[in-house]
């Protein structure tokens, strides 16, 4: 049965699940220098150098899954150890090059960085090369490649860089969280924070004291996960792990959308306010456009708010595709709201970590929401829920909206409506390709 797209996600769901285990019998600081032999035996084959430095890398691991380091803003952090198995970026020859005479390689470089060896094969001098690209437009035989690492690739807001160790680097600045790099490193040496620490805590302490209920609000694209079973069983299966209510974070979507038409309707322009990811790209690279981002909370933070309004003993556990929204949860306007997030990824660990099998559970399903507050989990889907509240409000406003699948296309609107060149009045911005849907922390990106 297979979970998870790759084996990278395997392996660091067999590292959250070692630690969830320890953590509920209360043993994990006992035993946590013992988790690196539970996932890589000796016999397990590896494809480091050793099963040694297999080990300590997962050690690194344990430590992400433990919260990572605290002294780091970021939720996304590097395993400089695991870092160390791609290729150096930039313009080369390859074996494709076959000597010819034209060379116009060669005459094409202004800096010199073109030499051939005794055989007429071209090659390039790092020190003179300026990666522009010249060289590799005019060869013939597309011999000259620019080899980019994959999660810079995966990374569309340029936030890493390729430090003296020849491993990869955040910077901070730039970075929004959205967790491309994670999904994308075939190493798997860049990973999310986890926090099922402070979940199983929470759950822990509920059981001791009844007034004590931790409630699990779970994103709309848990339609598009766990495809093995039913969404619910998965309802089911969170409330076997011991939490007290499970709600629809679509509910708050709804109450989002809303409010937000009416907002729209009375500021004339805006921008959603859902995707973090989206919104901390706004925060670094279009500060000027902030004013025009919806003053409405994220549907995650509303619906908290709502439940922690009703029952003031009430804690709130996000479970979804966002790595963002980890970063979410930590500013001061979420905090009081938001207890914990975790991912599908994570949600998975949770249950193998307590052998529930969630196929042979009885389904327990989720009416809290409209279709229009589930579909804020696909590209497009917010612009559809704004239309149609415009319309259920009687609102005369004509949206003119444009939907921003991915980062690239989010700043594509925000520079044109920099340059007053929009022809729009509201842009719904999403960081993941193809919305949450696509987000970092699905167990799979197999569209649904």
């Amino acid at each position: 049965m297979k979970k998870f797209d790759t084996k990278v996600q395997h392996l660091k769901y067999r590292v959250l699940r070692a630690v969830a285990r320890l953590a509920w019998d209360g043993t994990l600081l006992e035993n946590v220098m013992e988790i690196p032999k539970i996932v890589v035996p000796g016999r397990i084959p590896t494809t480091r150098c050793c099963v040694y430095k297999e080990r300590a890398i997962v050690s690194e691991r344990v430590k992400l899954a433990m919260g990572g380091d605290k002294n780091n803003p970021n939720v996304i952090e590097v395993i400089d150890i695991a870092c160390d198995e791609c290729p150096a970026e930039g313009y080369e020859v390859t074996n494709s090059c076959r000597g010819c005479l034209a060379n116009r390689c060669e005459d094409v470089c202004k800096r010199g960085a073109i030499y051939f060896d005794c055989n007429h094969v071209a090659h390039i001098d790092k020190t003179k090369c300026v990666e522009c690209g010249e060289c590799a437009k005019v060869c013939p035989y597309s011999a000259i490649i620019n080899r980019k690492r994959p999660c810079q690739i995966a990374c569309k807001v340029k936030a890493i860089s390729i430090n003296r160790d020849n491993g990869a680097s955040i910077d901070n600045n730039k970075c929004i969280q959205c967790g491309a790099c994670v999904y994308q490193c075939p190493f798997g040496a860049i990973t999310d924070k986890s926090y099922i620490l402070n979940v199983i805590d929470l759950i822990k302490k509920s059981k001791k004291n009844k007034k004590y209920k931790v409630y699990a609000i779970v994103a709309p694209s848990i339609e598009s996960q766990f495809k093995y079973a039913k969404p619910g069983q998965v309802v089911k299966g969170l409330k076997e792990l011991g939490f007290h209510t499970v709600m629809e974070v679509a509910l708050g979507a709804d109450m989002v959308a809303e409010s937000e038409a009416r907002e729209l309707a009375e500021k004339g322009f805006l921008t959603n306010s859902c995707c973090p990811a989206f919104v901390q790209y706004i925060k670094s690279e279009f500060p000027d456009l902030l004013p025009l981002v919806s003053h409405n909370a994220s549907p995650m933070t509303r619906l908290a708010m709502h439940i922690k309004s009703a029952d003031a003993g009430a804690k709130v556990v996000f479970v979804g595709p966002c790595t963002a929204k980890k970063a979410e949860a930590q500013r001061d306007d979420v905090a009081p709201f938001v207890d914990a997030v975790i991912t599908f990824e994570e949600l998975q660990a949770l249950f193998d970590s307590r052998d529930i099998d969630i196929t042979t559970l009885e389904e327990e399903n989720l009416n809290d929401a409209t279709d229009f507050g589930r579909i804020f989990a696909k590209s497009g889907g917010i612009c559809q829920a704004i239309a149609n509240s415009l319309k259920e409000q009687n609102i005369d406003f004509d949206l003119k909206a444009v939907s921003c699948n991915g980062i690239e296309e989010c700043r594509v609107a925000l520079l044109k409506k920099s340059k007053n060149a929009l022809d729009a009045n509201f842009i719904e911005g999403m960081a993941c390709v193809g919305g949450c849907v696509g987000g970092a922390g699905c167990l799979t990106h197999e569209k649904r």
